[in-house]
């Protein structure tokens, strides 16, 4: 049997453009001589369109959805992955489904089962879980058992506590499925490709059954979908690796016995790196921008939100702005005109020394309290920034790139209305220590300095005071990092991180930054933000910002 991954980029509501592309990606694999073509989770509507599935019109036209790409169909079988609606009166109104069609005509469907309501997931509260049980379909000879998404993900072997009792992922082998045919909708996540291509091979080898595994790709606000699709033999090889955070069409038969590594290079700084271009590039094209500005300042955060959007809409699309101030020193405004000169971006210089003076006086602000000046002084520039830039914003029709990065973010180190202006938080899940990383991998890459190293090695500083620096106020990044990540993204409590190494004083300072009121005031109004990790700031991770939660040792 040949079989077609279909990995394409779907847009939220854009129903005829997604229909479009699935019945193109029909007639491709026919024409590759494909017997069965494979399309991700939800590819009709797009799978984090949210409240719209409680929408009336859409719950009510549903199955319409379906009627070109059941004709597209002639000679050839295709799994799709749609909704469809609730027959019942009680329950949600309708099913998350994987849709069988053979020929022409719908064989039948799938409902999801397994309804995720964790991290960036709330199936729960549009979709209705399966009630009709598993069957089997005939495709060409072969019984194929067809399973979306969550419905594969609850293996025993690989979570030591899992969220559901059932695995039907393991019934409908049980029921003498000859080929798993797994539809997903999965987030790219730091260490999600591996986990997946893991995942696929040991269920394929443990129960001899080949296993066609095809997920979305394309960003989705600040959710990325990597892709990284495959297709695993019955021996557990991977015979078919889609190409990660790329549409993939391509077509293997399932006896080929040859593995296929091609589609997944590099290390993990690379994936996150593709998975900011990624982001940043959907984002500005399903949202309707050509053009993107961001503040240039010299440090490393800009620098790199610079250089991954030059790379994602093109270095002729992105104004830099270098907006110097009293403190800024001549260096930064040095390497910034170097980065610029790499990239070969437009730039601009808006300097806010006087509107800051003006200011300064006005609201009598000039008595030192800190480091030679206030703190309100301090942000006074950054927002004279935010100001600034979102006047050329309007004026000219850019998007506006936010560059602080998830450290920053974590601890309140920003400013509101200041540097957390924006329309896409490039940034905000990605650690200080991996965005120096990431500039290398960046550098590395071109066999060059696309960022000066100047940069990347210089100690950071907000340069809104005398001689300040960002350990001033903060732990060391190196320090910092660790704790943060063990917090979020596994969620350990003080003690688990305190045991696997971490300094307890240390610990509770960081973690009592991140509870403040203040800096979840701050997140919570922050742009979309492009997510890679479990439990990002944000959507995939949720708090009151009134509280009286602190941590103590």
């Amino acid at each position: 049997m040949k079989v077609t991954i279909a990995q394409i980029n779907t847009t939220n509501g854009d129903i005829e453009g997604n229909t479009a592309k699935i019945v193109a990606a029909i007639g491709q694999a026919r024409d590759q001589g494909s017997d069965l073509v494979v399309f991700p989770e939800l590819v009709t509507h797009g799978y984090t369109s949210q409240d719209w599935f409680q929408d009336a019109d859409i719950i009510e036209h549903a199955g319409g959805t379906l009627e070109k790409i059941v004709r597209a169909t002639q000679g050839i079988t295709a799994v799709v992955g749609t909704i469809r609606k609730n027959p019942n009166k009680n329950g949600r109104r309708i099913f998350n489904c994987a849709a069988i069609i053979a020929d022409g005509k719908l064989i039948g469907t799938v409902d999801k089962t397994l309804l995720p309501e964790y991290d960036v997931f709330d199936d729960p509260r549009w979709f209705e879980p399966n009630q009709s049980g598993r069957r089997l379909f005939d495709v060409n000879g072969v019984k194929i058992g067809v399973v979306v998404c969550e419905d594969f993900w609850n293996d025993k072997t690989f979570w030591k506590e899992r969220l559901y009792a059932s695995d039907p992922a393991d019934e409908v082998i049980a029921m003498g499925a000859e080929l798993v045919v797994s539809i997903n909708a999965s987030p790219y996540n730091k260490g999600k490709i591996q986990l997946r291509c893991d995942m696929v091979a040991h269920r394929a080898k443990a129960n001899r059954v080949p296993i066609v595994f095809v997920n979305l790709v394309g960003g989705n606000d600040g959710i990325i979908f990597d892709g990284a699709s495959l297709v695993a033999d019955e021996e557990g090889d991977i015979i078919l690796q889609a190409a990660a955070f790329e549409e993939f069409i391509e077509t293997v038969e399932l006896d080929v016995r040859k593995p296929d590594a091609r589609g997944i290079t590099g290390g993990e700084i690379g994936s996150i790196h593709n998975a900011l271009v990624l982001g940043i590039r959907d984002y500005a094209r399903k949202n309707g921008f050509q053009k993107a500005v961001l503040g240039l300042s010299g440090g490393i955060d800009s620098s790199l939100v610079a250089a991954l959007a030059a790379e994602a809409i093109g270095p002729k699309n992105l104004l830099c702005v270098m907006m110097p101030s009293p403190f800024s020193s001549e260096g930064s405004i040095k390497d910034s005109e170097e980065l610029v000169r790499n990239l070969g971006c437009e730039v601009r210089t808006e300097p806010i020394s006087g509107a800051f003076d003006v200011l300064l006086d006005q609201m009598d602000l000039r008595a030192p309290t800190r480091g030679g000046e206030s703190l309100a002084a301090e942000n006074l520039q950054s927002r004279l920034r935010g100001v600034i830039l979102m006047a050329i914003s309007n004026a000219e029709g850019r998007l506006l790139l936010s560059t602080g990065n998830k450290s920053e973010l974590a601890v309140g180190y920003c400013t509101l209305y200041g540097d957390t202006n924006g329309g896409l938080a490039v940034l905000g899940d990605v650690l200080k220590t991996e965005v120096w990383a990431i500039s290398r991998e960046i550098n590395k890459r071109a066999g060059r300095e696309i960022i000066p190293n100047r940069i990347i090695e210089k100690p950071p500083s907000a340069e809104l005071a005398p001689n300040q620096f960002d350990q001033d106020s903060l732990p060391p990044y190196e320090l910092m990092d660790p704790v943060l990540e063990l917090y979020f993204e596994q969620k350990l409590s003080p003690k688990e991180i305190i045991a696997a190494g971490h300094d307890a004083e240390l610990v509770y300072g960081i973690l009592n930054k991140v509870e403040h009121p203040a800096n979840e005031f701050k997140r919570q109004q922050l742009p979309p933000t492009l997510i890679v990790s479990r439990n990002a700031i944000g959507i995939g991770r949720r708090r009151p910002i009134t509280h009286k939660y602190r941590r103590s040792i």
